[in-house]
């Protein structure tokens, strides 16, 4: 495999882990149904990354301390319901970031 196919490779890679991770946020917005104790939390997390979202480059290491930071939030989560809706989203966020392309 050549330099550049190595490189087009690893950029569709990069595009496929954040089209995964927006698809989980967009999830994960979507089961936010009501209001509960530390709902601020959650909220000022997803303002975050939205804005990771917006940028252009996909740093995988940013994507991977968001990742973190939901799990502080989900042990800040003091309703049971919304903790493990909350916990099964942490976990597609890290299935999102194992994404790979496809191979041609």
């Amino acid at each position: 495999m050549s330099v550049s196919k190595n490189t087009e490779k690893r950029a569709d890679d990069m595009q496929v882990k954040k089209k995964a991770v927006k698809l989980v946020i967009a999830h994960l917005k979507k089961k936010v149904s009501k209001e509960y104790m530390g709902i601020e939390y959650l909220i000022d997390w997803l303002a975050e990354m939205d804005a990771l979202l917006e940028k252009e480059e996909f740093d995988v290491r940013e994507y991977y301390s968001m990742r973190k930071q939901l799990n502080s939030v989900v042990e800040s989560t003091l309703d049971e319901e919304m903790r493990g809706k909350i916990r099964n989203s942490w976990h597609s966020f890290g299935k999102a970031l194992d994404k790979k392309a496809k191979p041609y």
